[in-house]
């Protein structure tokens, strides 16, 4: 097969399944992508650049729009050079369409079929918009976000077949289209996520904890509030209070992600660490920054309740990784977290604003370490029964295969489902 994949974070959600068809011999893979240094073996990376960034005179309500126009533009032109230059015409295009570089590939390459990342569709009421809050949206800020929904519109009518990661991100596609979306999982490796009662971990400070140590974990890519950051750290607050001897630590970076920004020089962790006074139980809250992910997981086999908190948005890999290392999860109580948490059987849910019981849920997880052995061990086979990437991956592939070979719906897709029924 010929598979071309485009992803300007390379590789994305596809990770995995683009080293595994590279490895085959008998397939040709090319990968388009922002510059960025990673290398995949045996795959041949084209990387693309816009060329100017949208007008100032554009209208805010479609600035994203031309933005995502511009970069499909880029990824057209390396498309057509790909074909006319170099003779390749894949068979399967896999992209993820969110920042529009798939807009116009099935202009340049109209024999092929194209599976696209269906990761998200906008809405102004009902999920991340109008959920906190503390960030009321104006009747223009809801028009906006309708409008950036042209994109998606395009990717949708565009793909020959779609991919979501969870049946409620599907259900946010407009019901026309959801029919020609399977519902699959990016994959969790399982055999690398594993409990181990051994693990220990090195502090840069020089001290080390083991799973016989009283840790609370956190992680996010970056501290904001679609997170719940601001719920995590209150609850930090009483956590540490009512237990003297446990270390709370909370892993990633000080940017923005999603969501409103801060003015330039502000920090969410600035802004919290201003808000609540720790004492000197600030010393048992810690920072580490982003960490590998071999360290990251050695954290998670280490710890005694993990917090994950999320506005009705994109579920986070870190949540299931967490739990395939048996750990108990402290979730919100939203929509993406309670389609893989049942609360008391795999994990236990909390409210996402409030942060007195976010604090009771973790205190209880603390209290009783050893009775929430029953829901760690259902923690990981919730993600190695549904989630697991050695499951996952033949499918995708199936999806692939199925698609190069012009079967559309693709008869994959009966499988996926019967997994998850």
């Amino acid at each position: 097969m010929k598979i071309l994949f485009i992803h300007p974070n390379i590789p994305g959600q596809y990770k995995h399944l683009c080293r595994v068809l590279a490895d085959d011999p008998n397939n040709t893979v090319v990968f388009i992508a922002k510059p960025k240094s990673v290398e995949i073996p045996n795959v041949y990376k084209v990387e693309y650049d816009v060329r100017r960034n949208p007008s100032p005179s554009t209208h805010h309500y479609i600035i994203g729009a031309e933005r995502s126009i511009l970069q499909g533009q880029e990824v057209w032109r390396l498309c057509r050079k790909l074909r006319e230059d170099e003779g390749f015409i894949p068979d399967v295009i896999c992209a993820h369409p969110g920042w529009g570089d798939a807009l116009y590939v099935k202009d340049i390459f109209p024999e092929s079929k194209l599976l696209s990342f269906f990761e998200f569709y906008y809405h102004a009421h009902g999920v991340d918009v109008n959920f906190d809050p503390e960030f009321p949206s104006t009747i223009d800020d809801m028009a906006r976000v309708r409008t950036k929904n042209i994109v998606n519109l395009m990717n949708l009518e565009a793909a020959d077949w779609g991919i979501s990661p969870t049946f409620w991100q599907h259900g946010l596609h407009p019901e026309p289209f959801q029919n020609r979306i399977s519902v699959i999982h990016d994959g969790i490796d399982t055999d690398t996520c594993v409990p181990d009662p051994d693990a220990a971990l090195k502090l840069s400070d020089g001290n080390s904890l083991s799973a016989n140590d009283e840790i609370v974990t956190y992680i996010a890519r970056n501290f904001e509030p679609y997170r719940g950051f601001k719920t995590f750290m209150r609850a930090a607050d009483i956590i540490l209070r009512e237990r003297p001897n446990c270390r709370i630590i909370a892993v990633g970076a000080d940017d923005v992600s999603y969501g409103r920004k801060l003015p330039k020089g502000e920090t969410w962790r600035h802004k919290m660490l201003q808000e609540i006074d720790f004492g000197k139980n600030r010393d048992r809250l810690i920072f580490p920054g982003t960490v590998p992910y071999a360290q990251l997981i050695k954290l998670f086999q280490i710890t005694s309740a993990h917090i994950y908190l999320t506005y009705p948005f994109v579920l986070s890999w870190s949540s299931l990784e967490a739990m395939a290392c048996g750990v108990p999860m402290i979730g919100s109580r939203t929509p993406p977290v309670e389609e893989v948490i049942e609360h008391g059987v795999n994990g236990l849910l909390a409210d996402f604003f409030s942060a007195e019981d976010v604090a009771k849920q973790v205190l209880t997880a603390l209290e009783d370490k050893d009775g929430m052995q029953d829901i760690r061990n259902a923690a990981r086979k919730t993600v190695v029964d549904k989630y697991a990437l050695k499951n996952l991956l033949p499918l995708h592939i199936g999806l692939v295969k199925d698609l190069a070979k012009g079967e559309v719906p693709p008869p994959t897709h009966d499988k996926i489902m019967q997994l998850y029924a």
